[in-house]
């Protein structure tokens, strides 16, 4: 047993470093990161091999992680996303926002009635307590696996994105209040739970006027040097700042956290990328990891075996985890196949730090027994296990790569010249062409010509706006390209759409729909640069009559090459890797390289090959 609190820590920092190693390599059980940190905390635990004692010192370090992982849970709540700026384009379709307060309710409703059941067969002595355990969700599993399979931009990635967010904010509000009345009673107490969310909305309030000026956006900017790093500081001031306050109002340190991190959320906006990966990195590099082996350290398997109902509870509590999750996303088929809803349900049954957080609280104010609150941890472990791999399961990515044709919309001459370039791909073109006047320009052209219609909206469902891969908007105005963008990328959920802006005020709010950008005098620079500095590149690019040299992209499905090193691939023929994209990071690639799953990869080769190395990389 390590009494020291420094070998302590080494062993943990270890077992942080070897967990995702090992975990990228066992691929065919595909183990998420997290589950494996508790797991190996469970090995050298009290239920294992007794190594760590939890000394104040990694008792306070697991109690920082666990509140900046709430921090971060927060920092990923999208506003935009919970309250849009209505368009014409967003009230034709329904707003995802009804949806996900009639699931909360009703898996609520199930929770608390199957808690209920619950204690019929074994003794729960807070039945509410424990359905509200079993409403929470786990974004931090959600946002990964719309991520890797492209789907945040998509209607219905925002559709469970907002449902998740939801049902953590509502769940961890209302633990929260039922925490504070089991540990002090109904006194005016909690009345200061209000006040700390009346903060919050001011705080809001003063984040969105103030943090758009000019003057502070370049404040920021300046002092976010290598040693300065004014974000981050300010990150972590203002997350210990409200864990006091909240502290201080007697409030669970999670809510005060996870407002923390919202309030961060607003200053940071959608585009500031850099800041938010290197507080991503901080608490997923070290703080939360140690938080997550803390509770495999604590973790009490003898109190889960010798007690016959805790055995007992943990199936009853799996099935229900599933079940008042699955049931109310029904809802869902309004909108989507049964599959997509199913598949939803399914996702949104993974717990994992919001359920694992709920239940220590729970234990520590006497409202469940170590026996239950080992079955909860099972639960969590099993469910972020079990629950990505229903989804990927009902929602293949086969489904996904059926998508093909290109629609182009506009009415100059550039509109001519893209049809013409795109020819040799094969792929099934439409073109939506407002000026009647430009039709003979294409009837020698082999595509499909959209005019005369009465608005945009039909216009792409001649167009077969569902089965399209590629959408390039070429509109005028800035009214028409939102409306494009957003009928586009949520209501038709297009996966590549390029648009082209003058309107550089626009581009915060296209990038964030996963719209691409192209700024005519931008890319007309560009274009000449290419051209001195990289004259054969170009030459390949502009050449149309190069039938032996094929340019593609294509993101990776192939679960067996994930983890895979690129010295170790083969690919057909003369095929090579010319460039990678991993979430917004651009990769040089080289041969120590490793592949994950969702990689943009850019491809070069012949036509032949060139397609099998397609097929190879999707799997």
């Amino acid at each position: 047993m390590a009494h020291n609190p420094f070998i302590a820590l080494l062993l943990i920092t270890a077992l942080a470093l070897v967990v995702p190693i090992l975990a990228t390599r066992l691929k065919r059980v595909a183990i998420p990161i997290v589950v494996g940190e508790i797991l190996a905390g469970i090995v050298i635990g009290r239920s294992g091999l007794d190594l760590v004692e939890n000394s104040p010192t990694l008792a306070f370090l697991a109690e920082f992680g666990f509140a900046y992982l709430m921090f971060l849970s927060g920092l990923e709540v999208d506003f935009e996303l919970l309250f849009p700026r209505k368009t014409e384009a967003q009230d034709r379709r329904v707003a995802p926002l009804p949806s996900a307060l009639i699931i909360l309710a009703g898996t609520i409703g199930l929770a608390v009635s199957i808690a209920l059941l619950i204690t019929r067969i074994i003794t729960v002595e807070s039945p509410l307590l424990l359905g509200l355990i079993l409403s929470t969700t786990s974004l931090g599993v959600v946002v990964p696996v719309l991520k890797e399979r492209d789907l945040l931009g998509s209607e219905y990635g925002q559709y469970l994105l907002v449902i998740a967010s939801i049902a953590d904010f509502v769940t961890l509000l209302l633990l929260t209040v039922l925490i504070a009345i089991r540990s002090q009673g109904l006194t005016l107490d909690l009345l200061l739970i209000p006040v700390l969310l009346a903060l919050f909305a001011i705080a809001a309030r003063i984040t969105q006027r103030f943090s758009s000026r000019n003057i502070i956006q370049r404040m920021l900017n300046e002092l976010s040097t290598e040693t300065a790093q004014i974000r981050v500081r300010g990150a972590f001031a203002l997350m210990v700042a409200w864990v006091v306050l909240a502290e201080a109002l007697g409030v669970e340190l999670i809510l005060g956290a996870f407002l923390a991190g919202a309030v961060a959320g607003l200053v940071a906006g959608t585009e500031d990328d850099n800041a938010k990966e290197k507080l991503d990195a901080i608490g997923y590099g070290f703080f939360i990891p140690i938080f997550f082996i803390m509770v495999g350290v604590e973790f009490n398997l003898d109190a889960l075996y010798s007690s016959p109902q805790a055995l007992l509870l943990l199936p009853l509590l799996l099935i229900g985890a599933y079940a008042v999750k699955v049931i109310p996303a029904l809802v869902l088929r309004r909108q989507f196949s049964w599959r997509q809803t199913l598949g939803a349900g399914f996702l949104l049954s993974s717990r994992l730090s919001l359920i694992i957080a709920a239940a220590s609280i729970a234990l520590n104010i006497g409202a469940i027994s170590e026996a239950i609150n080992a079955a909860i941890i099972l639960l969590a472990i099993i469910s972020c296990t079990l629950s990505p791999v229903f989804f990927n399961r009902l929602y293949p990515p086969e489904q996904e790569e059926r998508r093909k044709g290109i629609i182009i919309i506009g009415q100059d001459q550039l509109v001519e010249f893209i049809v013409e370039r795109l020819l040799p791909s094969q792929e099934p073109i439409a073109v939506i062409c407002p000026d009647e006047s430009r039709i003979p320009a294409f009837e020698q052209l082999p595509v499909t010509l959209i005019t005369g219609c009465s608005g945009i909206t039909q216009a792409l469902l001649e167009a077969n706006a569902d089965q399209a891969r590629v959408l390039v908007d070429l509109t005028t105005t800035p009214e028409e390209t939102m409306e494009v963008s957003t009928l586009a990328r949520h209501t038709h959920g297009i996966p590549l759409v390029v648009s082209r802006i003058s309107d550089v005020e626009l581009i915060p709010r296209l990038q964030s729909m996963g719209v691409k950008v192209v700024q005519p005098a931008l890319a007309t620079a560009m274009a000449l640069e290419g051209a001195l500095r990289f004259p054969t590149i170009f030459d390949l690019l502009l050449d149309q009559d190069q039938d032996n040299i094929d340019v593609s992209e294509v993101t990776l499905r192939n679960q067996r090459l994930s983890g895979t090193a690129l010295r170790q691939l083969r690919l057909p023929g003369d095929v090579l890797i010319l460039s990678m994209q991993r979430d917004e990071s651009v990769i040089i690639p080289d041969g120590d390289t490793i592949l994950h799953l969702g990689d943009r990869i850019g491809l070069i080769g012949s036509p032949g090959p060139m397609s099998q190395a397609i097929g190879l990389l999707r799997g």
